[in-house]
């Protein structure tokens, strides 16, 4: 199955400026990514930033779903670097669609992107992070699964846990994971697709089992800021300090969308955008919460 979403948006050049169009050979294909430095990344020579891969959905350009998610902003406020890879054919290999194993090598990709980062910006290594939507979402989960040596938290929104993910998880090392899915999502079901991918509960509970937190306390809160959008969020999360902390954002009637971002209709049924949260923000959050052992 493939997830096909295109998005017509406008540019915000205030938030553009510093973005970079830069590419590498991985495999004999050059593939491209764009790399966002916040505003203060100039005036402190001295200073290593924490990284935020963020991964398009299906049928997006890295330069749509930069525009469509804004997180260039959160970049700003919260000083980390923002990068936008592009999947061959505007996809991600996240086990169906295309071959696990056999299909386009995204997860080698991935590394690479970091280790030229590492190379061209002043990068933290403890806090290297990764998000995405619907098809980046379920990437970001793969990341998880196959990098935790290099990740120390990802997020993903609108993707729950993809069955061959399941199938293929073999490495032991624990990455905070926070699922954030709309319960009206028509386009990635909230209780999840047979041979495709986990519901969004099941999705929580792996990732609870794997990190060790199924038995810690449960933090739990209801969110209701916007009363006229017809949806409220329930945020439930476990893990205590220095934990890889799993959790689980349900947006009652909330649609194949990113949360907090400006409203659209391309004639797929997206359904409701929440104000009650900011996405970038809820995921900014939790990641800083995490960092990589680099034992």
């Amino acid at each position: 199955m493939k997830i096909w979403i295109s998005f017509v948006v406008l540019a915000f050049a205030s938030h553009t400026a510093f973005a970079q169009v830069k590419s590498l050979l991985h495999k004999e294909e050059k593939r491209r990514y764009l790399v966002y430095t916040p505003a203060s990344y100039g005036s402190q020579p001295g200073k290593v930033f924490p990284v935020v891969f963020n991964f398009h959905g299906g049928g997006m350009t890295m330069a749509e779903h930069m525009l469509y998610t804004q997180m260039n902003r959160a970049a700003d406020r919260h000083q980390f670097i923002a990068v936008y890879p592009a999947g061959i054919q505007q996809d991600w290999n996240v086990g169906f669609g295309m071959p696990y194993l056999g299909g386009t090598d995204d997860i080698g990709f991935t590394a690479a992107v970091l280790g030229q980062l590492s190379k061209d910006y002043r990068v933290d290594p403890q806090r290297v992070f990764a998000t995405g939507l619907s098809r980046g979402g379920f990437f970001a989960l793969r990341i998880a699964a196959e990098l935790p040596e290099l990740f120390a938290a990802v997020a993903s929104v609108g993707g729950p846990m993809p069955e061959p993910v399941v199938q293929h998880h073999t490495k032991p090392g624990k990455v905070g994971v926070l699922l954030v899915h709309g319960t009206a999502d028509q386009v990635v079901a909230y209780g999840g697709k047979p041979t495709g991918y986990l519901s969004a509960e099941a999705s929580h509970a792996h990732w609870l089992k794997h990190n060790g937190v199924a038995s810690a306390a449960t933090r739990r809160r209801l969110i209701d800021a916007d009363t006229s959008d017809g949806a409220d969020v329930t945020w439930t999360e476990q893990g205590g300090d220095g934990e890889a902390h799993v959790a689980l954002v349900t947006i009652r009637e909330g649609g194949h969308t990113w949360p907090g971002a400006d409203p659209f209709n391309v004639g797929l049924p997206l359904g409701k955008t929440t104000r009650d949260i900011d996405a970038n923000e809820v995921i900014w959050q939790f990641f800083d919460q995490h960092r990589r052992d680099l034992k």
